[in-house]
Order: C-alpha cells, then structure tokens, then sequence
C-alpha cells in the first residue's frame, strides 16, 4: 500500500515546493529584480509577490534605505600643504530608478568614490589651509552638486556631502597651535597692560582728588586757626585789661607749641623735628611774625603814598 502512494508523495512533495518557490516576500525600503530567462522583466516591491519557478528569478535585493559612504582622501592646498578629509556621503536609490542604478553601474560605492575624489581635489587645491577650515560647507556643497549631477542618471540621488573629519600633518597643527598660542599671548599682555594703564590713571586721579581735598582741609583749617586766634586775643583783652598783645600772642603760640608736640608725640613712627626745639623758641617765632606783619604794614603804606603822590603829579 505504502509503494503504491509513493509516488503521490513525490509529487506532493514537487507541487509544494513549487508552490513555495513561486511566492516571494520583499521586506519594506527594499525591492526586488525579477528576471525573466536572464532578462529584466520587473520590480518587486515591498509585500508578498509570484513568480514563476524555474522561469523567473530573483535577481538582486535592492536596498531603498539612505546609506553613507565614507571617503578618505589625502589632498594638497594652495600653500602647499598636505592635509587629510574624510567625506562622508549620503545618498539612496531612487525608487523610479531602481533598474537603470542596478544594471548601470558594477560597483556603485567605488563609483561614487571616484567622483568625491575628483570633486575634492579640484576644489581644496584653490584654498589655502585656513580658508578650508572656513569654507568647509562650500567645499561640501560643491562637491554635493557635482555628484548629484553626475550620479542622477544612473538612478541614485546625493542627499548630503559632509566634510566630517580635516587632518593636516602633525607639525602643521603644532605650527597652528603655537601661533594661535602667540597671538593669545599677545591679546592677554594688550589686556593687562590696559588693566596697569587705567589702575595708574584712577590711582593718579585718586591721589589729585585727596590732593585737592586735603588742601581745601588745610584751608579751612588756617582759617578758623586765625578765627580762633582772633576770639582768644579778644576774650584775653576782655578778662584782663592790663595784659599786652604781645604777651597774648605769646601765650597762645605757646599753647600751638605744645599741641604740636602732643599730636608729633602720638604717632610713633613720626620723624618731625621742631627748629629750634624748646619752648623759650616761641619768643623768637612771636618776634619774627610781629617784624612781618609790620613790614607788611610799612610796605602797604608806601605804596598807598606813591600812588597819590602820582595821581598829584598828574593833575
């Protein structure tokens, strides 16, 4: 019984998997090229599809996704400078392309690397090292537009050429970093010398304005030592008529003196020296302020007598 149904099992067997090799499933962001006898018949996409068994196969699994393709390149800028760039390139398959990208091109990544290698070493040549550091968007864009342009018709669209990665020689970094360091150097001793400058000008400002109040001080200060004089040789005339101006203005410079050396006496590191030192020198300082005012007077007196002896000459 069993060798008789033999053969309905083989071909049980042969339909079921003819049935399972007919069906095919495409993942999503993907397609697949269904050939025909060797020969292009159609696009597969994303779900469950049929095919022939036998007739027709799957020729490839396109991948619809955005890939990155990076690119090292070595290059020489305009001041002679060799200088490593990694590229990285974005790009897809176009979905209304996906026959002309898989039957154009053998190796599409190498391909595109080709075009970044051209583009790149036509633009960085014409920039020198600091200028492609700056100017890195541009290079990228340029190179973007130049890949689209020449990738678009073999079905696949340049989304983003980025320049992730710009590494001169060693020595030219270390060259960059000390001129940079110089030149930081140079802004901080410009600072600090502007800081000293205005600390000396607000100290010298400073020291004029104590100056200024120090003198309107000591002003003042003459001025009521002379009022003080003038009520205390007044209260002495009061009190005690029989008492001279002479003895008053003695008495009082005495009373000066010995303030002076109370206040000299109270600060330590005081080096003041009174000439002549001794209390019997006021007698000496009275005489000498009597003699100048007195001449002062004479003075004052002759020079009223030669202005009206002129003004009578004149008439």
């Amino acid at each position: 019984m069993l060798e008789e149904n033999i053969p309905l099992i083989v071909v049980g067997i042969i339909v079921a998997l003819l049935v399972l090799k007919a069906f095919i499933i495409v993942k999503e962001q993907s397609a697949v090229i269904v050939e025909r006898f060797g020969k292009f018949n159609r696009i597969a996409n994303s779900g469950i599809g049929v095919i022939i068994p036998f007739v027709d196969r799957k020729a490839a699994k396109v991948n619809l996704r955005v890939q990155q393709l990076d690119v090292e390149i070595e290059t020489k800028t305009k001041d002679d400078v060799f200088v490593h760039l990694q590229v990285s390139v974005q790009y897809k398959i176009s979905r209304d392309s996906i026959k002309e990208a898989y039957y154009s091109l053998e190796n599409s990544r190498n391909q595109i690397a080709s075009y970044v290698f051209d583009d790149v070493r036509a633009e960085v040549p014409k920039l020198e090292l600091d200028d492609v550091f700056a100017k890195k968007e541009d290079i990228a864009i340029a190179v973007q537009q130049n890949i689209s342009e020449s990738m678009q018709e073999y079905g696949y669209v340049i989304i983003k050429a980025l320049i992730t990665d710009i590494n001169p020689d060693h020595k030219v970094k270390d060259a960059m970093n000390r001129i940079n360091a110089a030149k930081r150097d140079k802004e901080a001793a410009h600072e600090e010398g502007e800081a000293k400058k205005i600390k000396i000008i607000k100290e010298a400002e400073a020291e004029a304005e104590s100056k200024r109040l120090s003198g309107e001080g000591i002003a003042r200060q003459r001025l009521e030592i002379v009022r003080g004089f003038k009520e205390s040789v007044e209260d002495f005339k009061k009190s005690l008529d029989t008492v001279t101006h002479e003895e008053i203005m003695q008495f009082v410079l005495m009373t000066q003196y010995f303030d002076t050396i109370k206040d000299i006496g109270a600060n330590s590191k005081n080096s003041s020296i009174l000439m002549p030192h001794s209390p019997g020198g006021m007698k000496d300082f009275q005489n000498q302020i009597i003699t100048g005012t007195f001449v002062g007077n004479e003075l004052k007196s002759m020079n009223r007598e030669g202005d009206q002896n002129k003004g009578s000459n004149q008439e």
